[in-house]
């Protein structure tokens, strides 16, 4: 079978493989769509702990597919059954797990991350998976495409419960990509008065408006106070940074609300994670910072209930699709902030 694995940083190959062999606790998942994450950009750009060129990684952790084989012990599952797959798996004894936060566990491993995922026409889902309920049956009105969306979907889900939107807020997102244009739609979905998206690339900008005619685009040029002005002196009640930028988060403080709320969606790069930021404004304003990451297997099950319930259209998000054999063209595009999600196609 055709897969994608990484073996040092910027060293991907689309390969074949063998089929993964599957025991009896165990599902064989014939992948259908795979999409391409900000997270396997920096992982093939930095590389990953353990990957090496003796031990490549099969990447991709946002998949939906077809049941191919089933473990003889395994039930509630059976060959045919569309699915998608919570890739966050934990101990299940912590605290963490036992509250249902596995993606927070100490032990935690993901498909796509620390072991094989879904860039491939196949892929093993262990015992473990299956066990804490990561596999999820698609419903039949929702598209394969869609399907793919929902682990991003699942982890603003995450940020939105931690930090949450009140009806009537006025929104900041601070980056237009994937996660940006997502945490839009569920601030609009619970009530935001006016969502603002902030972004650098004009063609981002113009693709907002394209997803929702609602959605206010801002540029970097003059945001304070054109952000003072479209919110009547007030500032933002909700802003989250939904790419990897120190500056990103500062802004955040300084265009708050009183009582404002702010959520640290992006990572940053590991040499640029100390950032100097203005406290007494967090103090003096009373302000709430969060930070979020990942999603559990709850936020996981709700966000495709909001997909099949039409509450959240996440098909005008995808601008691209690749088969397996063009992932270096895709990975280019994908970087390219032309568009918006990029898929990899395995029909």
């Amino acid at each position: 079978m055709k897969a994608v694995r990484l073996y040092e940083k910027n060293d991907i190959r689309i390969i074949d493989v063998p089929m993964p062999t599957i025991n009896e606790r165990e599902l064989l998942i014939q992948v259908k769509r795979a999409g391409i994450c900000g997270t396997d950009m920096r992982i093939i750009k930095n590389g990953f702990p353990g990957v090496t060129a003796d031990n490549p990684r099969t990447l991709g952790h946002e998949f939906s597919g077809i049941i191919a084989e089933v473990g003889s012990a395994v039930e509630g599952y059976s060959e045919g059954m569309r699915v998608t797959v919570a890739p966050n798996m934990g101990c299940g004894i912590c605290d963490a797990c036992v509250q249902g936060d596995q993606h927070l566990c100490r032990d935690y491993t993901a498909l796509g991350i620390q072991s094989d995922g879904g860039f491939a026409e196949y892929v093993r889902i262990p015992e473990q998976a299956i066990r804490f309920g990561n596999i999820v049956r698609i419903p039949d009105n929702v598209s394969d495409d869609a399907a793919a969306l929902n682990e991003p979907l699942s982890c603003v889900y995450n940020g939105i419960k931690q930090c949450p939107v009140n009806p009537g807020d006025n929104v900041l997102i601070i980056g237009a990509g994937p996660i940006g244009l997502m945490y839009a739609m569920l601030a609009k979905m619970s009530g935001a008065g006016k969502v603002f998206i902030n972004n650098r690339s004009p063609d981002r900008l113009r693709i907002c408006k394209e997803v929702d005619s609602t959605f206010i685009p801002v540029g970097p040029e003059g945001i304070q106070e054109r952000i003072y002005e479209l919110s009547e002196g007030k500032g933002i009640d909700m802003c989250v940074t939904a790419n990897p930028s120190p500056e990103a988060q500062q802004l955040a403080v300084e265009l708050a609300a009183m009582k404002g709320r702010i959520n640290f969606f992006g990572g940053l790069p590991k040499d640029r994670q100390m950032v100097n930021l203005n406290t007494n404004a967090i103090h003096y304003k009373q302000l709430m910072v969060t930070g979020t990451t990942k999603a559990n297997n709850h936020h996981f099950h709700k966000t495709l209930q909001f997909i099949a319930n039409g509450i959240i259209d996440v098909n005008p998000l995808i601008s691209a699709r690749y088969p397996i054999e063009q992932f270096n063209e895709a990975l280019s595009y994908a970087g390219s902030s032309q568009g918006i999600k990029t898929l990899i196609s395995f029909d």
